[in-house]
């Protein structure tokens, strides 16, 4: 079956064009580089993995609850809306729960899709060589990554919605710029910085095996590629003028108010026949809803602090956003977290694959 079959709603376009900006940048420095990036990269080669064969496809996934997470996680849960039209009523509860979580990962999925994008875009157009060794393996992780959340939404969940216009936007400004640290900015910090804290937070909440893998597994890549944006903007950073970080300020403030509305979950609210205008207030105003989205800048904000956009504009910000206390939050620490998480699976998975296999031996003596 066509992917195009099971979107909500037609895409607009069988594909998205948009006009390529900048120059491609050859470099014939081979030798001169950076040992924080190039570390980087053996790291990147050495923990390349398939979705194939890492990830348990066996285990059964319900659509209608994918991540096995409360109802009060719905963001208008308890309103008006709630009662009249979900809580008495098991089947529009169980689709309103296949759509969030189709519109989730569907997010998740063109998310990816731009990094890999970003990501190629920068090997073509960063000027030293340590970068675009490092953004090569990234383009492959991308790929993983998009490709897995396609097969978990087409195998698993049976339904996707189209891009949302928040994370096209921004992908569309990142990528259309000309200067060559913008799909940096744009995708390393911003738009993986969120996705980092977003996937972090499900991954620890969710109650379903495969998810969870799929989101830990990811999460041990994504890390890698926030640490990577961190050292090369922070070495050019510190070159720029005041007026040219004053530009990319700019940008990091727009690109994280489009963020912050990134996950209000209107197309669902649209698709539902809902009031979408009572949906978003009742989201806005959810508690659960108001705690996820400060924790989704627990990334982002720390990572433009150390960059070296943190003029008072920028923290002010911050502060009108409520997530200014994010600024000292240590990256390293979760980073090394996410990196242990993953390795936990596998070492729980390799354990019951062990047990199993010693079970089916006594078994087979049995006979």
């Amino acid at each position: 079956m066509s992917t195009h079959e099971l979107y909500t709603v037609p895409v607009e376009m069988e594909t998205w064009d948009l006009e390529a900006q900048g120059a491609v940048r050859f470099t014939w420095e081979y030798d001169d580089s950076r040992d924080q990036l190039l570390s980087l990269y053996q790291k990147g080669k050495d923990k390349q993995w398939d979705q194939v064969h890492r990830i348990d496809w066996s285990e059964e996934v319900d659509p209608y609850d994918l991540l096995g997470m409360p109802e009060e996680a719905i963001s208008i849960h308890g309103t008006p809306m709630w009662d009249k039209h979900f809580a008495h009523d098991e089947k529009a509860k169980n689709e309103l729960g296949l759509h969030l979580g189709a519109w989730q990962f569907s997010q998740f999925l063109h998310g990816e899709q731009g990094a890999m994008i970003c990501s190629a875009r920068i090997v073509e157009s960063v000027p030293d060589l340590d970068s675009k060794f490092y953004a090569a393996t990234q383009t492959m992780d991308e790929a993983r990554h998009a490709e897995t959340y396609a097969r978990f939404l087409q195998e698993k969940v049976g339904l996707l919605y189209p891009i949302n216009e928040h994370l096209k936007a921004l992908l569309d400004d990142t990528l259309s710029d000309s200067r060559w640290d913008m799909p940096y900015l744009g995708m390393q910090v911003l738009i993986e910085g969120l996705a980092l804290a977003a996937f972090g937070l499900l991954r620890d909440m969710t109650t379903k095996p495969l998810p969870k893998q799929i989101l830990a597994y990811v999460m041990q890549d994504e890390a890698r590629h926030v640490a990577f944006g961190r050292i090369a903007l922070r070495d050019y950073y510190a070159q720029l003028s005041s007026a040219e970080l004053a530009e990319r300020e700019e940008f990091v403030i727009e690109g994280c108010h489009l963020m912050r509305s990134r996950f209000r979950q209107q197309e669902v609210w649209e698709n539902m026949g809902l009031d979408v205008d009572a949906c978003l207030e009742a989201v806005d105003n959810a508690p659960y809803f108001k705690m996820y989205q400060s924790l989704l800048f627990q990334r982002i904000v720390p990572c433009v602090k150390d960059i070296g956009l943190w003029s008072p504009k920028v923290q002010q910000a911050y502060d009108d956003m409520g997530v200014l206390d994010m600024a000292d939050v240590d990256l390293d620490v979760l980073m090394a977290n996410d990196e242990r998480t993953a390795e936990l699976l596998d070492e729980e998975r390799r354990e019951m694959e062990m047990r199993k296999n010693q079970v089916d031996t006594v078994v087979a003596l049995a006979d």
